[in-house]
């Protein structure tokens, strides 16, 4: 091992299986538990997902992305999904998917998927609780391909009627930030119904927004209010939030002094507003951070210590911008070199690991 963080006993207990965290647990375990990549492939003996399967099992990895193009049957998903788990018994991966509903799902009717409608379009057609029902019928599908988490709902208020990304495509519920609140919190419960995780986007609020942080750098200053955080509150004050996604919005009162810090990387939003304001302990995740965005302005190594030291657990990396096999593990020797270099960053790879642990207790397997 390169090196080891001293660190009080702690024992958790994985569904029967004791799982610790001790004064020897090595960096690189911890570190890895906080990566979450994509991948070229779609079938479980293609040599890109057998390497996958085996940084899991050898605990250099949290969990995997899957993406349309990794989707070409729903036997093919299962059984990658499945060697995903079995890697990891223990931990058990996260293995996650964008499936809203609407113009946003991996899972599509060209593979045999039943598609659902869009946020806005069920808001407008059925109550919280008929919605709770078409999202416990999606969130079984998912849950029997073997999917753990499922990056929903949109906690995002529908303010402004032209944002290109979000408004566009029917992703929020409502205008009304309590609106957004109870249909996020059918479709929380009917994903725990299933076994699966979900996590509320896009903190600290896109739907105000005039770009897409997809394509570059958005600026949410003039636009961003502070009903924006209500969904959130809410949600977090009811214990409903398993993880909260943090996008990539800049706003001049929460960056670095003479930087463009964007949300995701920004400490004042994530230690500030979400831990702090909004008291939220929980899982923080990244949004996909090769978004032009992050891209465009920081590179890998500034892009992974930042996030971490503005208070982001898990890393998620589409691994789309530009391909690498490897992504994985140059996410995982940044952070033990970080950390062998600096106790403060040592300790937030810590916290982000017990965070994550007693996260994925609660899969079901």
């Amino acid at each position: 091992m390169i090196s080891t963080l001293i660190r009080p006993i702690i024992a958790l207990i994985l569904f029967g299986t004791s799982v610790y965290a001790t004064e020897s647990t090595p960096i690189e375990q911890m570190a890895g538990q906080m990566i979450v990549v994509g991948f070229q492939g779609d079938d479980a003996g293609d040599a890109s997902v057998k390497a996958l399967v085996d940084a899991l099992a050898a605990g250099d990895l949290g969990g995997v992305m899957l993406l349309k193009t990794n989707i070409k049957s729903l036997p093919a998903v299962r059984a990658m999904n499945q060697a995903f788990r079995a890697a990891s018994p223990g931990l058990p991966p996260f293995i996650t998917l964008d499936q809203e509903g609407g113009a946003v799902e991996r899972l599509t009717k060209a593979v045999g998927f039943t598609e659902i409608p869009s946020a806005a379009a069920i808001a407008a057609d059925d109550s919280p609780q008929q919605a709770e029902a078409i999202y416990a019928r999606m969130a079984a599908a998912i849950a029997d391909l073997g999917f753990t988490v499922n990056f929903g709902p949109v906690a995002d208020v529908n303010i402004n009627p032209k944002n290109p990304i979000i408004a566009k495509f029917g992703r929020s519920f409502s205008a009304d930030p309590a609106v957004v609140a109870a249909y996020d919190a059918a479709f929380i419960k009917a994903h725990h119904a299933a076994g699966v995780l979900t996590s509320l986007k896009h903190f600290p609020g896109h739907g105000s927004s005039a770009a897409d942080s997809h394509e570059g750098f958005v600026d949410i200053t003039e636009t961003w209010k502070p009903e924006e955080l209500e969904p959130y509150r809410l949600l977090i004050a009811a214990g409903d939030v398993d993880m909260v996604m943090v996008g990539h919005l800049y706003h001049a009162k929460y960056a670095d002094a003479g930087a463009q810090t964007p949300s995701s990387l920004s400490p004042q939003w994530i230690d500030g507003v979400l831990r702090g304001d909004l008291k939220y302990d929980g899982v923080v995740i990244s949004d996909d951070l090769e978004m032009g965005a992050i891209r465009d302005h920081f590179d890998l190594k500034q892009t992974v210590t930042m996030a971490v030291r503005a208070g982001v657990d898990v890393l998620l990396f589409s691994n789309t911008a530009d391909y690498s096999a490897g992504l994985g593990q140059k996410i995982l020797d940044i952070l033990v070199a970080e950390s062998k270099a600096d106790p403060a960053f040592a300790a937030r790879v810590a916290e982000s690991y017990d965070r994550i642990v007693a996260l994925k207790r609660s899969i079901a397997q």
